[in-house]
């Protein structure tokens, strides 16, 4: 079946789960092009996707405003609507804000794969406005700009034919704040990279697990790495972490002697951690959470929040255990836990549930739920026209 197809991608600016699921996009479809609203080769390598890029008017802005999204929010909810798209029968948009609002012509179909509706706009926005600790006339403005990018993601929304959610959790978001139904498909995770190929691979890493926990994650505050860091603190035991972000200083300050926040390292280096360490930490609520399913992948075990994407990759006393709420003492109990099954788990099982969510599961999935849609779409818009 031949088609015309489009990739949007909100922010080309760093390496996280939303650009891993660009890459396999970009590989399902190579000759398609990718637009994105902000673009930084530096951050992301040359490398890092072979497709074409177009970056929205918003590359002539000063580079001081680039890093400051939080003044160019009433900019950002305008560049996905000045791209020309009339020649793709296809708009695939790769969504955690605002490049699902891309204007099409009626007969193209526009699929969004939302990672999740913005959290700064709707279940963060409290959070969000906390955090910016500005002045009270300040925060007024604040609220009026918040709810005018609320108005206008709700609106943007329905220029969406199809969603897909990233997970469940995702999934209810979507219900909730567009009030429309989505299909779930979990984003790719290349677990080829991690996991020994031989089962005698696996009792050697059993054997010579290292003497470190890890985190690999972007470093924003709802990540909430500075709990993981205070309770390593407190353990007194070895926590690595990888990442950039704009609270990497802020944990480099509360970094205890045991805890080393390394920032960013590449693909080849972050991968050998994760077939080193002893357990992966996942500290906050994410909406799926590659990373954990990483380190699966690797044959460690996790610690997670109980919420989020986690309750559907993490089996409880097998591949990992949970915590229960954001308290570092609290935190810091399911480390000892754990910890204290480390010999119990199984390497080969963890790794079974991390294949269920496999690159090659991902791009079978979407490569077939793309097609259906396109082709019901095209039908029905010619029974409409006649």
């Amino acid at each position: 079946m031949e088609y015309k197809l489009a990739i949007i991608h909100d922010y080309l600016n760093c390496i996280g789960g939303a650009e891993m699921v660009l890459r396999s996009l970009g590989k399902i479809w190579p000759e398609a092009p990718v637009y994105t609203l902000l673009k930084d080769e530096k951050a992301i390598g040359r490398d890092f996707i072979k497709n074409p890029i177009e970056e929205s008017f918003l590359k002539k802005a000063p580079a001081f405003l680039k890093k400051e999204k939080k003044i160019m929010l009433p900019f950002l909810a305008v560049a996905p609507e000045t791209f020309d798209l009339r020649d793709f029968d296809v708009v695939l948009s790769s969504s955690g804000a605002f490049s699902k609002g891309v204007i099409t012509k009626p007969n193209t179909v526009s699929i969004s794969y939302c990672h999740s509706p913005m959290r700064f706009a709707w279940d963060y926005t409290h959070r969000y406005l906390q955090e910016l600790a500005l002045s009270k006339s300040k925060k007024l403005l604040a609220r009026l700009i918040l709810n005018y990018i609320r108005l206008w993601d709700t609106a943007s929304a329905d220029r969406v034919d199809y969603f897909i959610a990233n997970s469940k959790a995702t999934q209810t978001k979507i219900k909730k704040y567009y009030r429309r139904k989505s299909t779930i498909i979990y984003p790719p995770v290349e677990t080829h990279l991690f996991s020994p190929k031989e089962k005698t691979g696996l009792v050697q890493e059993k054997k010579r697990r290292g003497n470190y926990y890890l985190i690999v994650s972007r470093l924003a505050a709802y990540k909430k790495v500075d709990l993981a860091v205070e309770a390593f603190n407190k353990l007194g035991w070895n926590l690595i972490v990888i990442g950039d972000g704009p609270e990497y200083k802020h944990l480099k300050k509360i970094a205890g002697p045991t805890v080393k926040i390394l920032g960013f390292k590449s693909r080849e280096e972050t991968v050998n951690y994760f077939k080193k360490c002893r357990g992966y930490i996942l500290p906050g609520e994410e909406d799926f959470g590659i990373s954990a399913v990483e380190a699966m992948a690797a044959g460690k075990p996790v610690l997670a929040l109980r919420a989020g994407g986690a309750l559907e990759t993490v089996l409880e006393g097998k591949t990992g255990e949970f915590f229960d709420s954001s308290v570092v003492e609290v935190l810091a109990e399911g480390v000892y836990r754990v910890e204290h099954s480390i010999k119990d788990y199984d390497p080969q099982e963890i790794i079974q549930q991390a294949q269920k969510f496999s690159r090659h599961n991902f791009e079978e999935k979407i490569k077939k739920f793309i097609e259906e849609k396109y082709m019901n779409f095209s039908r029905e818009f010619k029974q409409e026209e006649e």
